[in-house]
């Protein structure tokens, strides 16, 4: 009993390979990309907290939260950005002793919270707020 092969005839392997050749060859590759629906599009409220003292800073962002999710916005943070450090050096001395000086540093903290698709009334209650002295806001409609 003779044996079946499972091999196709190599007319049609050598077809094949010029086909997927062929294909290769003239078919361009598109990258797929998602595009936004008009209906989808979010706005932001962006609000940048910065203050010296960072428990005030924590106080007042909470606060801010607190205010949002109240009128069940979406809130997105708060997001630590890096602490900025300003440095000054001064002389002890006002003549002659250069090496002796003093160093004094400023530290300025910063967070990020944003709110997704504010409501009027978020942005009434925001801006009607009172946050301790020393905390800057800014606000942005994104």
């Amino acid at each position: 009993m003779p044996k079946a092969s499972l091999k196709p005839p190599s007319s049609a392997k050598a077809t094949e390979g010029k086909v997927k050749r062929a294909l290769k060859s003239k078919t361009p590759k598109v990258a797929k990309v998602k595009v936004p629906k008009a209906e989808e599009e979010i706005s932001h409220l962006r609000i940048r907290v910065r203050a010296y003292e960072s428990k005030i800073l924590d106080v007042s962002v909470k606060q801010i939260i607190d205010t949002a999710l109240r009128y069940d916005a979406k809130v997105v943070g708060p997001i630590p950005f890096p602490t900025e450090i300003k440095k000054y050096t001064v002389n002890r001395a006002a003549f002659v002793y250069k090496n002796a000086r003093e160093q004094f540093e400023m530290r300025i903290h910063k967070r990020l919270i944003d709110i997704l698709n504010p409501t009027p009334k978020i942005i009434e209650a925001l801006t009607n707020m009172s946050l301790p002295s020393g905390v800057n806001i800014d606000v942005k409609l994104i």
